[in-house]
């Protein structure tokens, strides 16, 4: 008789198979080696110089980017204490729109520094709580650093924006930056509404087109929709507009019918009663004043050739999001279907046009005078991770202004507020008791992280930098920053390099917030995965 084992302990109260770590060494400093692992990989691809990643994700579809939220959206990582990160990322992305890499690569930092002071034989919770005071100061001196006159600007001068823009799109398109700030700047601007406050970051759209270059890009004030009108006519200026979802086609009846027909010219009149019926839809929209028909879906072959009878242009556009944004963009209602149109449910445009750009035929549809509603930034470059790179950088670009509309204010970038807050915190640790000093003193020290990686990034020596930033500052100018082009120290109001105040605020805060959820768990309980195939591994296909 075989002689079993009875479990016992903590092993009896669960099912078999389950995992347990608990205690210093299996939980927490796992935990922390996860979140290190990810924050390398943020890293690197931090600032203007930051190197791209490849990531090829299980769509087999390939990612050429330096932006961290793409990074992390596409890496699926598996590790629940690493994901804590990924959704502080995702946080900061979805709040700004920018800054994500910052949250992740700090919160990193932080949690290097507590393995090092739980190695020195502090606890967690006084880890926590030193982290916690210093986030607290941290926030109000970044508030010190406040630009002075910065919380006040006009969102519709160009010049304010791109002052407040350029360090943001400078970080995922370094050298291109002027170029892509005017055109961000003027597609916000155009479709800004009366109370800034509520700008739609969906308002600016981007058009990507393969071919030419980044000085080919141009801004259309209304839609670019990929593909050609259905009919021959191609062009119409100041027209009305009919839209309908339901495709623009004889409706087929829901229930079964037999006709019996016994001779030929019963058949004949048949099918003309079809094309009357046709006709007459098609003629009472072209009575309504309507000269463009937009169909959700198909176009059928009688439609159309009555449509060309009556001179009408049709366009078919299939994305039912972009045939909202057609609606907004023209202000007409979309109607279920072909019907004869209210004159109020019909829009405007000011003109329709079919052009070429760079071989592929696309349809413009501008619409100067009726109202801001969408803008597009027409984007052109040589290959399409090119152009998903320069959408990203358009894109945080236009989240930037977004955020610029709710709170103006600027911190100095280029990594002098980092310094400033890393000497800041690290005067504020002295003053501390107890043993959550070390922790604050490691919270000043991560901040160092920024310009060491920056300087790093490119290629400069980071110690000598990061020394003589210090002693920069500790002459009294708080505005000392690296100019990475020639690998000096100097004052960001010569560079113009400036961060968005709110962008820095919720990065800090998400960051602290992540190291400290990562430091509060002492016990990680895995139970036995459920059976069944798993859900990212597609089914082997057979040979034959």
């Amino acid at each position: 008789m075989g002689f079993s084992m009875q479990p016992y302990g903590i092993q009896s109260m669960l099912k078999e198979g389950h995992k347990h770590l608990s205690g210093l060494d299996e939980a927490v400093i796992k935990n922390i080696d996860a979140c290190k692992q990810l924050s390398t990989i943020t890293r690197t691809s931090l600032g203007p110089n930051g190197m791209n990643k490849m990531v090829i994700n299980h769509l087999d579809k390939l990612f050429v980017t330096n932006d961290a939220a793409t990074i992390v959206n596409e890496l699926e990582v598996q590790h629940p204490a690493a994901k804590i990160l990924v959704l502080a990322g995702k946080a900061q992305q979805e709040e700004i729109g920018d800054g994500a890499n910052l949250t992740i690569s700090f919160a990193g930092e932080l949690l290097q520094n507590a393995e090092e002071l739980i190695r020195m034989g502090l606890h967690p919770s006084e880890i926590i709580s030193g982290y916690t005071k210093a986030i607290v100061k941290a926030i109000e001196v970044l508030d010190e650093l406040v630009e002075q006159g910065s919380e006040t600007m006009d969102v519709r001068s160009k010049e304010q924006v791109v002052f407040r823009m350029r360090a943001a799109v400078a970080s995922k398109q370094f050298g291109q930056e002027d170029v892509l700030c005017s055109l961000i700047a003027d597609a916000c601007i155009q479709v800004c509404p009366k109370n800034p406050v509520s700008f739609n970051v969906d308002s600016v759209r981007v058009a990507k087109l393969v071919g030419g270059g980044l000085n080919n890009s141009s801004i259309v004030r209304g839609l670019v929709l990929k593909g050609d009108a259905v009919g021959t006519i191609k062009r119409i200026e100041k027209a009305k507009v009919a839209v309908f979802v339901g495709g623009v086609d004889t409706a087929g009846t829901e229930t079964k019918g037999t006709v019996l027909i016994n001779t030929a010219e019963q058949l004949q009149n048949y099918a003309k009663t079809e094309e009357a019926k046709v006709e007459e839809l098609i003629k009472a929209v072209a009575d309504s004043g309507a000269k463009v028909i937009v169909s959700g879906a198909a176009v059928g072959e009688m439609a159309l050739h009555f449509c060309e009878r009556y001179k009408l242009m049709v366009l078919k556009i299939s994305s039912k999001f972009e045939l909202r944004r057609f609606c907004r963009t023209t202000g007409s209602i979309a109607m279920l279907k072909l019907s004869a149109p209210n004159p109020d449910d019909l829009g405007h445009v000011d003109s329709v046009s079919v052009e070429e750009i760079g071989g592929s035929r696309v349809t413009i549809v501008r619409n100067e005078e009726g109202g801001n509603s969408i803008s597009t930034v027409v984007l052109r470059g040589s290959t399409e991770s090119i152009l998903d790179d320069l959408e990203r950088a358009v894109d945080d670009g236009v989240n930037t202004y977004k955020a610029m509309c709710r709170d103006s204010r600027t911190v100095p970038g280029a990594a002098a507020t980092e310094i400033e807050l890393a000497k800041r915190v690290k005067e504020f640790s002295f003053k501390e008791t107890g043993l959550d000093q070390y922790a604050i003193a490691k919270f000043a020290e991560s901040f160092e992280m920024v310009p060491k990686t920056l300087a790093e990034n490119a290629g400069l020596d980071a110690m000598q930098i990061i020394s003589s930033l210090y002693a920069g500052h500790a002459s009294g100018n708080a505005k000392i920053g690296i100019d990475l082009e020639n690998g000096v120290c100097k004052d960001v109001t010569e560079t113009k390099v400036w961060d968005l105040h709110v962008t820095k605020f919720f990065a800090l805060k998400y960051a602290a917030d992540a190291a400290c959820t990562v430091l509060r768990v002492d016990q990680i309980i895995m139970a036995k995965p459920a059976g069944g195939p798993r859900r990212d591994q597609q089914p082997a296909n057979d040979e034959d």
